[in-house]
């Protein structure tokens, strides 16, 4: 059986949050990673794939259900129990699986990516700073989805940075120039603002500090879509997975980067010519990177 031309794919399907991407969005995708994956190369960050899932118990360790309830996903067990009570073929476009018919769940969804690397480092002595990448699909329950700017599962790539306080600001600093150049090669017009989603409490002391000292920041395309941001953790991080570095409690900070909201970016940006829009990307290379 023959395939079907690609041509006749569609670049980008969308359904209730969730995104099918056909070749030449692929493409873009794929050029677009090269050049996040070439700036965590250049700052020394070792490439590492963490698991899907993430244990209740370890997020409440970041005082995440405190925070961010309303974008948790569980990822439970379907009770055995009830089988014959489970939706079959036909089942109907808005079937669900009753809270009767699951058992508890000890997992969740992730809904950024830099979770699992601080994880990995729980009570870790390190004698130096380290520098961590990794892609992941991450989730986040949302009061409504709209197209590729606000989906229920999408693609976040990060760089972290794990040392001392001049280091891992540093390390934003680098990369603010890095994403600001990129910007202006492709033409996209971006402003920065400071965000307001601390990884604490909001009426704690850790906030006041938020406001006072901003610890994270977006850019922002001239639609108001952020499409990336850095990351200013403090030593919460450090303190709450017990990071030391050269005897010290580690700071962290990172840079994310919504990969699907740079593709509707980009997109809109060049016209829905997505082999344009993969040109301009693939065209960014060492020699404009240090300009």
């Amino acid at each position: 059986m023959s395939s079907p031309s690609t041509a006749s794919l569609s670049p980008v399907s969308i359904t209730d949050g969730l995104v099918t991407l056909g070749p030449e969005a692929v493409r873009l995708r794929t050029a677009l990673d090269g050049v996040f994956s070439r700036w965590a190369a250049t700052a020394g960050a070792d490439d590492m794939l963490f698991p899907p899932l993430i244990k209740v118990a370890d997020l409440a360790r970041f005082d995440y259900f405190v925070n961010f309830p309303h974008l948790a996903l569980a990822a439970a067990p379907v009770s055995p129990h009830s089988a014959q009570e489970l939706p079959r073929h036909p089942a109907a476009p808005d079937s669900r699986l009753t809270p009767d018919q699951l058992n508890e769940a000890g997992l969740v969804l992730p809904s950024a990516a830099c979770y699992n690397a601080y994880l990995s480092l729980v009570g870790s002595r390190l004698e130096q700073p380290v520098r961590i990448t990794t892609i992941a699909s991450c989730f986040r329950r949302e009061s409504e989805y709209s197209g590729l700017r606000r989906l229920h599962g999408f693609t976040m790539r990060e760089i972290i940075a794990v040392g001392d306080a001049e280091t891992v600001r540093n390390h934003l600093g680098v990369h603010k120039e890095l994403i600001g150049r990129f910007a202006d090669h492709l033409g996209l017009k971006l402003t920065t603002d400071v965000a307001t989603d601390p990884f604490f409490d909001s009426n704690g002391s850790r906030a006041v500090m938020q406001r006072l000292f901003p610890t994270k920041e977006e850019f922002l395309s001239e639609c108001g879509l952020a499409i990336a941001s850095v990351n200013y953790h403090r030593n919460f991080f450090g303190e709450r997975a017990d990071i030391q570095v050269a005897g010290e409690q580690a700071h962290t900070s990172c840079v994310a980067f919504g990969v699907e909201r740079w593709l509707h970016v980009l997109a809109e940006h060049f016209h829905g010519d997505w082999a344009a829009a993969e040109d301009a990307v693939r065209s960014f290379g060492p020699a404009e990177e240090e300009r």
